[in-house]
């Protein structure tokens, strides 16, 4: 099991992985095995970025972050609502007053500026925050990168920061903790 999620997720020369006794596994929600089997993903990548993205604990508390769906980040500051509603008046106005590549919306986190379009030619704006949809998008974009190749953990920097940078280093050694604690398998991400 472990040696095949580590070749599952591109082991390569960037990753190196160490099993290290049986830490557990945690399975990915129905929606995110879908929307990654669809897109020829590992559902585990999708859930630990969305883990990263929009990851918080329910009334928080608990030991575990889950994804959030109604979350904002507006130019630099996070925010998460506690409606569907909430999240979309508090889009709009971020929209208005800060501009659409300062926004990312929904679970994945998707950039307003950059990727709004592909909720839709003349979709709404809080189409984004529609969870099918917002991981329907979030997979096209992982994908779209893994198919420029690197492995998993460096695709997972790329999503965060194209141009990468020490922002894009410190998305990796966060989303390999999250990788990790989904798959049961430690991850050691090492700079490109």
């Amino acid at each position: 099991m472990a040696t095949a999620m580590i070749k599952a997720l591109g082991a390569g020369v960037i990753l190196q992985a160490l099993a290290i006794g049986a830490q557990g596994s945690e399975t990915p929600p129905p929606a995110y095995q879908l929307a990654a089997y669809q897109a020829g993903i590992p559902s585990e990548v999708l859930y630990s970025v969305a883990l990263q993205e929009s990851g918080t604990r329910l009334r928080g508390r608990g030991p575990q972050l889950v994804p959030w769906p109604w979350t904002l980040n507006v130019a630099g500051a996070g925010y998460r609502f506690a409606t569907r509603a909430d999240a979309c008046t508090a889009l709009l106005v971020a929209l208005q007053t800060v501009g659409p590549k300062r926004v990312d919306a929904g679970l994945m986190q998707i950039n307003m500026g950059w990727n709004g379009h592909r909720f839709g030619a003349g979709a709404p704006p809080c189409s984004a925050l529609a969870p099918y949809k917002n991981l329907k998008v979030g997979t096209d974009i992982l994908a779209e990168l893994r198919a420029q190749g690197g492995d998993w953990i460096n695709v997972a920097g790329r999503y965060h920061r194209p141009a990468g940078g020490a922002p894009a280093a410190k998305y990796r050694e966060l989303f390999a903790k999250h990788l990790s604690r989904v798959t049961g398998v430690t991850l050691l991400a090492s700079n490109p």
